[in-house]
């Protein structure tokens, strides 16, 4: 089972219509359960459940070339999300193949026609939404 939160797909599933008919892909990456606040209550303490993600920086060729965001070092993101504007709802060769890819394609939409998570051999994996937030974190100096 993969967990993310609702707030997370908002966001997400924004980007990818925003930037239409474009591709975006970015990272996305995991808080676990015991550390949120809300419906991951239910969840072990230690379930990944991914929160947050990565501004794609959609003026650099080589992110929209190769689907790699060199500017986020690999050990922070531990999944990646992909927008399909022309609807493949799959993974395709073009996609970084991490751990977990999270896909959307139009209407835009969290439904099970336009959003879906695969494991990095493309097969799609049951896909929880939660309703909770990570803790408020402030930018020390």
């Amino acid at each position: 089972m993969v967990y993310i939160t609702r707030a997370l797909v908002d966001v997400l599933i924004d980007l990818a219509s925003d930037a239409d008919p474009d591709r975006v892909t970015t990272g996305v990456s995991v808080t676990p359960a015991g550390e949120l606040e809300g419906a991951a209550d239910e969840l072990p303490f230690q379930t990944p459940v991914f929160t947050d993600f990565f501004l794609p920086d959609p003026g650099n060729a080589v992110n929209a070339v190769f689907g790699v965001d060199l500017s986020t070092p690999a050990r922070q993101a531990q999944g990646q999300f992909v927008s399909h504007p022309v609807r493949e709802l799959e993974v395709t060769k073009r996609d970084d193949l991490a751990e977990v890819i999270f896909v959307a394609v139009p209407p835009w939409e969290l439904d099970e026609e336009s959003f879906a998570a695969f494991d990095r051999r493309g097969e799609r994996q049951p896909l929880e939404v939660i309703d909770a937030k990570p803790p408020d974190q402030s930018l020390s100096g």
